[in-house]
């Protein structure tokens, strides 16, 4: 760890002008630059008067830049998950600005920066960071972080990794914005004097490309993961393996039928860390044989398992108190091994429900690659099921409709499960929803049960464009009063199913610039088959999403929405 320099002491103790921090597509950027920025980002926070701000930035290296300048201008700071409308509105009743690709918000001065900036070593028992959990199970969770319980995770993972992780570029598919991609892709790279790609590699050719480039310029790369993407890796992409030291997985379980793949093509099992965004990180383990399946812990934790439910002790927490979790756990000579989540009962009717044993139940019946279970608000409990068919679950549907498959279903349980408990309500999808962490939120799976929302089907898709097949349904609120005895999908409607399945498909900016060339052709009446196309354009200020709806009867309508970040 000769390199490593603690978080509280990073601009007090310094680099070499020159060392590297981050790179990007067109230059590196230099320890004498990142720190000039960080002052900038400083300046602009000492010359405010508020004491909570909230950042969300595309780019690694500006977040980071913004991030310490805050903390040394002595500012908490907040991380969103995102910027959806409902995200901004809650976090505008606690912090007092915003700063990044957030409309309005706080810009770095543009003062120059005196050359003999003078650091102090920031306090390790100040509350620094508030992170959010990832809303999996329910509304996400505001989790406040003194500056020690960061150090401790990167002096943990520089500790039990940094050896192989020595001379590496950190390439990472998930957002800094979430406490996974904080500590691997930033602040443990910060601290181990590590450079990083500012861009989040979205899709699989992202990630080709990178290692391609990591490849021809001889340089080493780590790749830090979710599930959602190391389980999606296509074979007939060139992966260049070569340069990897090492994969990164956390955020959810990574299915054991994924590992082969994972080893053929990146050349190795990745690393899985396991943790959440309240304990940090707890323990890790690498399956380069399938039954290599114990957990160890990681350097510092203590763990004891009472009743099958883990217990843990860790410089991560905020006390030295022990803390229960929500999983059930059995210790083996090598380690522990994961037997599920505690918290996943809910009752209906007054009846307990395990949902993970439902959702096991209805995996088995064969039809079915994934799926997820749940609680529906109403007066009403409901449970909801999102499911992602396979071929021979598509191949129901096609020949005898959704609700066949909905009945096979219900009839899988049938004779486990009280008929008043049964699911009701059905949503089919290709894959699950994923955030960019790579994780499927509670809210992401609730939307897909808006009346509002188009029942869609993604036919096909790829990093720039996407097609759906959409059944418009008669009873879409969008008809309500728009021409009762000849009812048609407003103009209004189409623009909303255009860029609400777009960003669900796509990672676009959250600020909406204009409308350009919009043109409607046709009505769309209930009971339509049409298709939607999209496809996007990314420019440097600004992402173009191109739509169009059409069917058998031709072009119904298309234009273009330019969305774009504050310059």
């Amino acid at each position: 760890m000769t390199d490593f320099i603690s978080l509280d002491n990073l601009l007090f103790t310094g680099r070499a002008s020159t060392h590297p921090v981050a790179k990007n597509a067109a230059q590196v950027i230099d320890f004498d630059r990142f720190s000039k920025d960080v002052a900038r980002w400083q300046q602009a926070f000492n010359l405010h008067g508020g004491t909570r701000f909230a950042l969300y930035f595309n780019d690694s290296t500006s977040f980071a830049a913004a991030l310490l300048g805050a903390w040394h201008a002595g500012k908490c700071v907040y991380l969103p998950g995102d910027t959806l409308p409902t995200t901004l509105q809650k976090l505008q009743e606690t912090v007092d600005g915003f700063a990044g690709d957030i409309p309005g918000s706080l810009p770095p001065s543009s003062e120059p920066t005196s050359p003999n900036t003078k650091w102090k070593r920031l306090n390790l028992n100040s509350v620094i960071l508030v992170i959010y959990t990832s809303g999996s199970s329910g509304e996400p969770c505001a989790i406040p972080k003194k500056l020690s319980q960061l150090v401790s995770e990167t002096v943990a993972l520089e500790s039990c990794f940094g050896k192989q992780c020595t001379g590496a570029t950190v390439l990472a598919t998930v957002s800094h914005q979430h406490i996974y991609g904080l500590l691997f892709k930033v602040l443990w790279p910060l601290s181990a004097g590590r450079s990083f790609d500012t861009s989040r590699l979205v899709f699989p050719e992202d990630i080709s490309a990178s290692l391609a480039t990591c490849e021809h310029q001889g340089i080493a790369a780590i790749l830090v993961a979710s599930p959602a993407h190391l389980k999606r890796l296509p074979e007939q992409l060139s992966w260049h393996a070569q340069s990897l030291l090492a994969i990164f997985s956390s955020g959810g379980p990574l299915p054991t039928e994924a590992l082969p793949t994972c080893r053929t093509l990146l050349g190795s099992a990745p690393i899985e860390i396991y943790g959440s965004s309240e304990t940090g990180g707890i323990a890790w383990r690498q399956r380069q044989q399938d039954h290599h399946s114990a957990w160890q812990t990681l350097p510092g934790i203590t763990i004891r398992v009472e009743n099958e439910i883990l217990y843990l002790r860790s410089p991560h927490l905020s006390d030295k108190q022990w803390q229960v979790s929500n999983d059930r756990v059995a210790l083996t000579p090598h380690g522990f091994e994961l037997l599920g989540r505690n918290d996943r009962i809910i009752k209906i009717e007054e009846k307990r429900i395990s949902l993970n044993a439902m959702e096991q139940a209805l995996l088995a019946t064969s039809l079915l690659n994934d799926i997820r279970l749940i609680a529906l608000p109403g007066t009403r409990l409901e449970l909801g099921v999102i499911a992602c068919p396979n071929a021979a679950g598509w191949r129901l549907i096609d020949e005898q409709g959704k609700r066949a498959l909905n009945q096979a279903l219900r009839n899988a349980l049938a004779d486990s499960i009280d008929a008043s408990a049964l699911p009701r309500r059905f949503r089919y999808v290709r894959a699950l929803p994923g955030n960019t962490q790579g994780k499927t939120t509670y809210a992401a799976l609730l939307t897909l049960f808006d009346p509002r929302r188009p029942d869609a089907r993604l036919i096909e898709q790829n990093k720039n464009t996407a097609l759906l097949a959409i059944n418009v349904s008669a009873s879409s609120p969008f008809f309500d009063g728009h021409f009762n005895k000849a009812p048609i999908l407003p103009g209004v409607a189409q623009l909303d199913w255009a860029l609400c399945l777009a960003r669900e498909l796509f990672e676009l900016p959250a600020m909406f610039l204009r409308m350009e060339v919009l043109k409607f052709q046709q009505i769309i009446p209930p009971h339509s088959q049409i298709q939607l196309e999209l496809k996007i354009l990314s420019k440097e200020t600004e992402t173009i999403l191109t739509f169009k709806f059409l069917s058998t009867a031709g072009t119904h309508a298309s234009g273009r929405i330019i969305l774009g970040n504050p310059i």
